[in-house]
């Protein structure tokens, strides 16, 4: 399997989706290397930045299924660097 690091940055526009987004971060926790939360209370959003190491369909099926979420946007970037991981 190979697998590569990417950074996820979502910006989450009503906490209507936070459980949403949690539940799917959990089922995702093993590919997750690490993951930052800000409460932007001025502006009434949140951001959130996660770290990944996964296969790329994983990180592509995890942003896509954040980005269907009501009142939330996703954008990812992935690293260069393909790594072999043994499953």
């Amino acid at each position: 399997m190979e697998t590569r690091v990417a950074v996820m940055s979502i910006i989450v526009e009503s906490a209507d989706s936070v459980t949403e987004i949690n539940e799917l971060l959990h089922k995702y926790a093993a590919y997750i290397i690490g993951r930052m939360g800000i409460p932007y209370r001025a502006k009434n959003i949140s951001i959130i930045s996660i770290a990944l190491d996964a296969p790329q369909d994983i990180t592509a099926m995890l942003s896509g299924q954040i980005g269907k979420l009501k009142d939330v946007s996703v954008k990812t970037a992935y690293s260069g660097i393909v790594s072999k991981c043994d499953e």
